[in-house]
């Protein structure tokens, strides 16, 4: 049972709230300020703290930074009356998790600890798959701050200790070969062989030979007996990339495989066991690609047995810009420079469409680096070209889509009363690109 801590000063909303979250399964704890409410969370740890921002004694934003201070780690959700909207989210910069904005209705407290409890299982389990990654290289754009992206390296968790095949889906891109290679690292593989084949970029007739091996004799300029890539990565992982165009001929051949964990060369007469982990990946909907015949169906629910669908980085905003920072810590020590992101060029970057995702992502941050020779980029560098505003006539469409934008976070931040997380919602931008939005263009 989940233990809740809550901090308020209105005995009314202490005992209603302490009603609600028992009867929701939670064992409630209450105090009605914030110096006793930090001796008791201290002293006897809970998993979730609701607080008011605004109280007698210490305020909310005052007890969170001693909680942390002292060694406190559980999820803290604040909650803030009109006005107090600043309050909470100076609380959100010293690790609240969320807050609520008061009045709220009763499922709107228990969906959101609910969120947060789930958010903390999720983080354990990729802590843990972070773990097991230390003892390797680090991996190229492994971030996480976004729920989905929470979710599938959880996934990886899970399935990584088992011998089992998975189907990694998602835009070009994405980082499928990067979590392929996130499930070997944690796997008990993870000392063998990890070997990758893009099932595009080899032409059908090489394609077996490269995959099964062949023996001398098999064909014209067979001169020699060849291991092909299962056997070279025996008690290892195998990862097929692209394997939507893996031709129609040699499907039925690694169906066999799967099922039979044997391979044959190209012109052998003899089958050779094999112990490889097969993962594969594809930008394709194998599944509508077999109802249209063009992908056995066989095969398909073969490799379907654990399926890691990677959402566009378009989906997964709050990992633009910690992958930003990676990405130019990762540069800094390429070139021998210093090299970091303000602001400006983070919400920039947050407010991209990034049709190319994390590579089209990385490759732009090396672009601005190379070009601009800067030690700190800003949003002109990544521009094409470069944006200026000193220069720029009258009526330019740069000056039209600003205030086209101021106008657009006018009319949110009064449809909800001022309310900056709100409004950030509704234009469906993260908080850190509203906060540079409303400084740039000065807005009340």
């Amino acid at each position: 049972m989940k233990r809740v801590l809550i901090v308020d000063d209105e005995p009314g909303l202490r005992q209603s709230l302490g009603l609600l979250l028992s009867d929701a399964g939670y064992a409630v704890t209450a105090e009605q300020d914030g110096r006793r409410a930090l001796a008791r969370a201290i002293a006897d740890p809970f998993d979730l703290v609701l607080c008011d921002v605004r109280m007698p004694e210490m305020d909310g934003v005052t007890f969170l930074r001693n909680y942390r201070q002292q060694g406190g780690n559980a999820l803290v959700i604040v909650m803030s009356a009109y006005g107090g909207e600043d309050a909470a989210i100076a609380a959100m910069k010293e690790g609240a998790y969320d807050y609520l904005p008061k009045p709220f209705r009763p499922d709107e407290v228990v969906l959101t600890l609910r969120k947060a409890a789930e958010r903390e299982r999720l983080r354990e389990e990729v802590a843990g798959l972070r773990a097991q990654l230390a003892a390797g290289p680090a991996e190229r754009g492994l971030v996480a701050e976004s729920a989905a992206m929470r979710q599938a390296l959880a996934l990886v968790a899970r399935v990584a200790e088992h011998n089992t095949t998975v189907l990694i889906t998602g835009e070009s891109g994405t980082g499928k070969e990067v979590i392929a290679r996130a499930i070997h690292r944690a796997s008990p593989r993870a000392t063998k062989a990890f070997i990758g084949i893009n099932c595009a970029a080899i032409p059908e007739a090489l394609l077996e030979s490269e995959l099964f091996g062949h023996v001398r004799g098999a064909f014209t300029g067979a001169s020699a007996d060849k291991t092909g890539l299962f056997e070279a990565a025996n008690g290892g992982t195998l990862l097929l990339d692209e394997i939507g165009e893996l031709p129609v001929g040699l499907q039925a051949k690694l169906l066999r495989v799967l099922q039979e964990s044997e391979i044959r060369r190209v012109g052998d007469q003899k089958t050779r066991k094999v112990d490889v982990r097969v993962l594969a990946a594809t930008a394709r909907d194998l599944d509508a690609e077999s109802r249209a015949g063009r992908f056995r169906e066989d095969l398909f629910y073969r490799l379907n047995v654990v399926a890691i669908e990677l959402p566009p980085l378009r989906e997964r905003r709050e990992d633009i810009a910690p992958l930003a920072r990676l990405f130019a810590a990762r540069l800094a020590t390429r070139f021998a420079r210093p090299l970091s992101l303000n602001d400006g060029a983070l919400a920039w970057l947050e407010e991209q469409e990034w049709p190319g995702n994390v590579r089209e992502l990385e490759n732009a941050i090396e672009r601005a680096a190379v070009l601009s020779n800067k030690e700190t980029l800003d949003p002109a560098d990544f521009a094409d070209p470069p944006r200026t505003t000193h220069h720029a006539p009258v009526g330019t469409l740069s000056e039209a889509v600003e205030a086209a934008e101021r106008q657009a976070i006018s009319a949110a931040l009064a449809a909800v009363g001022g309310n900056r997380r709100e409004a950030a919602k509704s234009l469906g931008v993260s908080l850190r690109t509203l906060f540079y939005k409303i400084e740039r263009y000065g807005i009340q």
